[in-house]
């Protein structure tokens, strides 16, 4: 049934585990639209012909409501309202809510491209190869304009924002090739700024990495923390230092210095890296300077995960 509804309105073909729950959604959303649509025509055409002025003579009769058909009408407009917000609510919290095992892929757009960066170094432009059925985290950043991922066979659209970290997440379900769009007016190439998802079988998706460079996240992790001078302010081990140490800041709720308290989760802990003015921890001084367009993404992800391995 979902595969007819998709060829009646051309939708691309359902690619994710999201896909069909925001499909039925969808199908749900304009069959019940179509049945009020066909309910107010046949309404409104009874209307007109009964209570047409039927002379000169005499003015159209009162018509007086029925305060009960009112009330069943606001109650049903009401109820629907909340069923289909429940359900939408329930897709978005799930849309939103990355998996504890799901493998991260570091996402940089920039006019006119995409980067992605794996945790073992490797980097790619414009091509995201992933594996079928194990769940992908992406953390998206921009380097110069507001851009958005969107895959639309997968159902997944993703504002990517300079200065700022965000997260989506996707389960692809379906070996094949599927388009990156950027669905945010970029720029005079904007048209241009496309890429493809490589969803290849799990096997084959490890065979793959493993031709890459191979190395070990927390190892690569503590090599880029040394060679930029992190471990200069920030300890690995707990210790005190200058800065907060890396140790179990993974995960962990952070007070900042506004009152705010933060979860050091991936967006966070990135966008901290690139630009730690922005959240300052309480009892710490804002002395580190920007990382902005100096660290590359596959860079930050290594720190990244270096912080995840020491929790």
């Amino acid at each position: 049934m979902i595969e007819l509804f998709r060829r009646l309105v051309r939708l691309p073909p359902g690619a994710s585990s999201f896909a069909d729950g925001v499909d039925r959604l969808h199908a749900a959303l304009l069959a019940s639209t179509l049945v009020v649509g066909l309910f107010l025509l046949v309404v409104t055409v009874r209307f007109v012909v009964r209570h047409r002025r039927k002379s000169d003579a005499p003015l159209t009769e009162r018509v007086a409501s029925s305060r009960r058909a009112e009330a069943a009408l606001a109650l049903f407009v009401t109820v629907a309202f909340v069923a289909f917000w429940i359900v939408g609510f329930a897709q978005y919290g799930a849309m939103t809510a990355p998996p504890a095992d799901a493998e991260t892929i570091y996402v940089e757009a920039k006019q006119w491209m995409w980067k992605f960066s794996y945790a073992d170094g490797r980097s790619t432009n414009d091509v995201l190869t992933v594996p079928a059925g194990r769940p992908i985290k992406l953390v998206l950043t921009s380097r110069d304009v507001v851009h958005s991922f969107y895959v639309p066979a997968f159902r997944a659209k993703q504002d990517v924002l300079p200065g700022r970290f965000t997260v989506t997440w996707f389960n692809a379900t379906t070996p094949g090739t599927y388009p990156i769009w950027c669905a945010e007016y970029c720029g005079v190439s904007h048209a241009a700024m496309f890429g493809s998802v490589v969803v290849v079988p799990t096997a084959d998706y490890d065979t793959w990495r493993r031709s890459g460079p191979g190395e070990d996240a927390i190892a690569r992790g503590r090599e880029v923390a040394t060679r930029r001078g992190c471990v200069a302010c920030h300890s690995l081990d707990g210790g005190p230092a200058a800065g907060p140490t890396l140790r179990g800041l993974y995960g962990a709720a952070r007070p900042l210095a506004d009152g705010r308290i933060v979860v050091a989760d991936d967006a966070y802990l990135a966008r901290a890296i690139v630009e730690p003015n922005a959240d300052v921890v309480a009892g710490f001084q804002p002395t580190m300077p920007t990382y902005h367009g100096i660290l590359e993404p596959a860079e930050v992800g290594a720190l990244v995960e270096l912080m995840r391995g020491l929790r």
